[in-house]
Parts: structure tokens; C-alpha cells; sequence
């Protein structure tokens, strides 16, 4: 196999424009595209720099804040801590080591666990 990336993935949410605001304001996604796709579905896509997020709609087997260890690669973990803090984001069990780098969790607007990790 060949892979070098993860291009896309969805994440399961309750309110797609809370969700939106959360990863565009909050923690400074650029917004790629918001559509509707049919009666009762839209698509919102978000990404970092460097990488692609995609908040997504509920699945019947996933709901709103089932997604856990979402990872996303930080050079700057303590500027972002102190941004989620001054935005009201908790982070849970504040900054830890572990045998690759320093990561802190916290969780997003509907619940979903996300990670920032850094090897720095």
C-alpha cells in the first residue's frame, strides 16, 4: 500500500453551524465548503493548514460526540492551549509526556475527543 495521508473524514455532529464555528473560529480551520446536498443533508468541510477535516452529519451507528483520539499535529502545544483557554475550550488533564512528544485532549463542540500533539 501506498498511503501517505488521510484526505478526508467525517465526524459525527448534532448542529453542522455550531460545528462549523467551533472548527473555523475556534481553532482557526479555513472553511473549504458549506452545501446542501438534498433534503436534509449538507456537507461542511473545514481543514487546518496542511491537512483536511470535515464535520460531517450524525450516522445512525455514530452519534454526536462518539468520535474519540482524533490527532491533530501542532508545532506551537502550549500557544494552543493557552488559545483554547482564551476561548473557553477545557482541555482535560492538562499538558502530559508521553514517549513520542506532549499532547493535551479536549473536546470539541458536540463532544468529539480531539488531541493536539506535538514531538517538540
Amino acid at each position: 500500500m501506498a498511503t501517505t495521508a488521510v484526505q478526508l473524514f467525517s465526524l459525527p455532529v448534532s448542529d453542522q453551524d455550531r460545528s462549523r464555528d467551533f472548527y473555523v473560529a475556534t481553532l482557526g480551520f479555513e472553511l473549504v465548503g458549506d452545501v446542501v446536498m438534498g433534503p436534509d443533508q449538507r456537507r461542511v468541510q473545514a481543514r487546518p493548514p496542511g491537512g483536511v477535516d470535515h464535520p460531517g452529519e450524525p450516522f445512525e451507528t455514530m452519534p454526536p460526540g462518539a468520535a474519540q483520539g482524533t490527532v491533530l499535529e501542532t508545532d506551537d502545544l502550549d500557544g494552543d492551549v493557552a488559545a483554547l483557554d482564551a476561548k473557553g475550550v477545557r482541555t482535560v488533564g492538562g499538558v502530559r509526556q508521553a514517549p513520542r512528544g506532549r499532547f493535551v485532549t479536549f473536546d470539541e463542540s458536540d463532544g468529539n475527543g480531539l488531541v493536539f500533539h506535538t514531538t517538540h
